[in-house]
């Protein structure tokens, strides 16, 4: 087969920053030193202290002062006088502090048809990527670019913004929403983690255009510090995102990624119970799964360690289209395919007997070195297309025909 690599590397960029609440709990010990102070300030040192924070932050955010008046808030019980709005504001100021979403690593992207393909030249397709974003302390968040795919099947990525926001959060019990302004960029839009069962992390975002629903769902794992457990993403239009847990016996393990239409009446989804062999779940549900079956379990050596699914499968006239990931010597991470039945996607028709892609030189280098992953692929005139990351360091593309891959499959 014919894999081509493309020329597109997508690094980390450390100037990718997002305000954050700094948090010290209510403790007065840090707390009330800081109101004493700005308390202590007439009003034109207030305005010199604002000009100056200001003039070195007010052009690489959104509405720094709403920001300021929210953060202002958190501590507000702290704070036993009325103050203005320029002594709240400073007070806020000194309780933020910016967090660099890339420091670590920006990796694992997962890719779905724009819903808007407006503007697009003949022959072309839109689309979006989600990246998995790993800043100080490796906390993982999910941030989003766009990009096309020409008629002559160039890939061309679209300008990033520099300004991030994390929208505007709405948490009710274990679950939550993000609503962005929709006057905000796609790369301005920053999922991050709200949740005591995510807050060191939502990784692996592997989002899927569900077919008769509108929507699109991205499967990703939420980690606690401790624990890891499955969730969802729910949205229509990339703006507004319905975020919460799945529940049942099967949703366990790393690594979910949903079927792109009901299968036989039901929605269908694979895992990997156990954490090294591939299974398969159906539900009438889809936030509940309690049915699982086993799919595929290593046979090679490039593979015997685990296999995994590297996003959501593509159907073709000979079976659905699964791509997937092996592990061998020396943790190697490759992708590779599997072809499942069209009608009982829990028959394997037949799997690749040597990796479709293997790190080469260049990208065997990096933040996690000998690994090669990714969470979706997209198809596009006959072409698959595969974004993928490199050994966590940067994110580049492959291309490859299916006709050659269903060949190889079923020769």
């Amino acid at each position: 087969m014919k894999v081509e690599r493309t020329d597109i590397r997508l690094y980390a960029d450390v100037k990718k920053v997002l305000l954050r609440y700094l948090d010290f709990g209510l403790n007065p010990d840090r707390i009330n030193p800081i109101v004493e102070y700005v308390l202590s300030l007439d009003q034109d040192q207030i305005d010199l202290e604002l000009k100056k924070i200001y003039a070195d932050f007010g052009d690489r955010h959104f509405d720094l002062k709403g920001q300021f008046l929210n953060n202002f808030s958190r501590i507000n019980s702290m704070v036993s006088q009325a103050l203005s709005e320029s002594q709240k504001m400073l007070l806020g100021s000194y309780f933020t502090h910016e967090y660099s979403i890339q420091a670590s690593a920006l990796f694992n992207p997962s890719i779905v048809a724009h819903p808007d393909q407006s503007g697009v030249e003949e022959g072309g397709l839109k689309f979006i990527m989600s990246l998995r974003a790993t800043g100080e302390g490796h906390i993982s968040s999910v941030a989003f670019c766009s990009g096309e795919i020409d008629e002559s099947g160039k890939v061309i990525l679209h300008q990033m913004e520099n300004k991030l926001t994390s929208g505007k959060v709405d948490i009710k019990g274990d679950a939550y929403t993000v609503d962005f302004d929709p006057k905000t960029a796609i790369s301005s839009r920053v999922l991050f983690p709200q949740l005591p069962s995510e807050r060191m992390g939502m990784e692996d975002v592997r989002f899927v255009e569900i077919e008769d629903e509108g929507s699109y769902v991205g499967t990703y794992t939420a980690y606690s510090g401790t624990d890891i457990r499955p969730q969802l993403i729910v949205t229509e239009d990339f703006q507004r995102f319905e975020i919460g847990g799945l529940k049942g016996t099967m949703a366990t393990n790393k690594g979910l990624a949903l079927f792109p239409r009901k299968v036989n009446g039901r929605y269908a989804m694979i895992g990997r119970q156990g954490g090294r062999s591939l299974s398969i779940m159906f539900s009438d549900s889809l936030y509940e799964w309690n049915d699982s079956a086993p799919l595929q379990i290593p046979q090679r050596g490039w593979e015997m360690l685990q296999i995994g699914n590297n996003g959501s499968p593509i159907e073709t006239e000979a079976g659905w289209l699964l791509l997937t990931h092996g592990v061998g010597p020396m943790r190697k991470y490759t992708l590779s395919m599997s072809l499942l039945d069209l009608e009982d996607p829990s028959k394997v028709i037949a799997s690749l007997d040597q990796p479709l892609l293997s790190p080469n030189e260049e990208e065997r280098e990096g933040y996690v070195p000998n690994v090669l992953y990714t969470c979706g692929m997209i198809v596009h005139a006959g072409t698959l297309f595969i974004p993928y990351a490199m050994s966590d360091s940067a994110i580049s593309f492959a291309k490859v025909s299916i006709q050659d891959v269903l060949n190889e499959l079923t020769k």
